[in-house]
């Protein structure tokens, strides 16, 4: 199977293997226990926070280990809008975030919280005038991602922060696809909390972190004494490790990411030369280095992803499923696309293990299985 999936997760690393077997056969005690199983298992805790903070530059203290960033996203916003003053509780989201975090959004719409989205260009980018002209000084928190998980558009983290904290108001930025793609630097990007996920990075599933700017006023959803009671239950220590490791094995992001945004290059040149109605989304924009979202003329998403099942080559669509079938993206809506063409879309994804010959055999056995029903299309039209 050539895997072309990379933003919907990753496989695990072998190093990230090696480091968690240790801790999940022979330090398996709790480490709020005061016992010496106990206290080894809290240093293990220790040194995995320490490896994290120095890889993402922040704090030790800044890290709360959470179980993905479903949980990590939440948590920084129900908290920080908990601690917020009595005359900030509105909070603004952008249009295209992930359909999980949409969700939080309508339920705390629906629980009476004040709830506003700033809208998104053509292009896909976030649209900074009309975001600027919606912060007031009822605002708490600004909450978007720092690229998109569809089109993979990077977007405007540090002019956003800045625009929110000039509004008095806090950022928090949902990293989940742009940590482990390129390189982060927490202090950089100015905001103030950010969430990840390890299984985007090849980590284990289960377990992802909230980076916390020390200071932030956040009230803690779930209660306990862990993680400096900011995040209740005992630690995930094999899948923390596991996260760790992640992070550490990643090394120079920068020529990694100059390798895999050649390869997403030459697989949206060679479909684009193969089969000329080909359309990439967002192409023009600076982008997660793997991510490609594309159509075929009008080809239903179904009818492709078929051929490349039988080319056993996993893509995903662009279309969010349901029991009456598919809905366009709402990330293409978000941008003005048409539904018929929405509902053409076609995501690959590159990642660490994506070789040129991956992309070679795409571009060699996909386009004759596409182009004799783009042909029946253009008939038809």
């Amino acid at each position: 199977m050539i895997y072309l999936d990379h933003n919907a997760t990753t496989p695990l690393a072998p190093g990230v293997i090696a480091a968690m077997l240790p801790v999940m056969t022979g330090v398996w005690a709790n480490s709020s226990s005061q016992h010496g199983p106990g206290q080894e298992a809290k240093r293990v805790l220790a040194t995995a926070r320490a490896t994290v903070a120095r890889v993402l530059g922040c704090k030790p203290v800044e890290v709360i280990f959470t179980s993905g960033a479903t949980e990590s996203n939440h948590l920084a916003v129900r908290g920080l809008l908990a601690g917020a003053a009595p005359g900030r509780q509105r909070v603004l989201f952008s249009r295209v975030e992930h359909s999980a975090h949409l969700r939080l959004a309508k339920a705390l719409a629906a629980a009476g919280v004040e709830v506003d989205f700033f809208p998104v260009l053509p292009c896909g980018q976030l649209d900074l005038v009309a975001a600027k002209a919606m912060l007031g000084p009822d605002v708490a928190l600004v909450s978007m991602m720092a690229a998109n998980n569809e089109t993979g558009v990077l977007m405007p983290v540090a002019e956003m922060a800045d625009l929110a904290h000039a509004a008095g108001a806090l950022l928090h930025l949902d990293a989940t696809q742009f940590i482990g793609k390129l390189p982060f630097d927490f202090v950089h990007f100015g905001a103030d909390a950010v969430s990840l996920s390890a299984h985007k990075f090849r980590g284990p599933k289960g377990v992802g972190a909230l980076l916390l700017r020390q200071g932030a006023p956040l009230v803690p959803q779930s209660l306990g004494s862990q993680e400096r009671g900011r995040r209740g239950g005992t630690e995930n220590l094999p899948g923390i490790v596991g996260l760790a490791a992640a992070l550490d094995l990643l090394g120079d992001l920068a020529d990694e990411a100059a390798r895999v945004a050649q390869l997403r290059d030459s697989l949206e040149a060679g479909l684009q030369n193969a089969l000329p109605t080909t359309h990439v989304w967002c192409q023009s924009q600076a982008r997660l280095p793997g991510t490609s979202y594309l159509r075929f003329g009008h080809l239903s998403v179904d009818v492709v992803l078929q051929r490349l099942e039988r080319l056993h080559v996993a893509a995903s669509s662009g279309a969010a499923c349901s029991s009456g079938g598919s809905e366009p993206s709402h990330v293409l809506r978000a941008m003005g696309v048409p539904d018929d063409e929405a509902l053409a879309a076609v995501r690959f994804s590159l990642g660490a293990t994506t070789t040129p010959e991956d992309v070679a055999y795409v571009l060699r056995e996909l386009p004759p299985l596409l182009a004799p029903l783009l042909q029946d299309e253009l008939t038809l039209t």
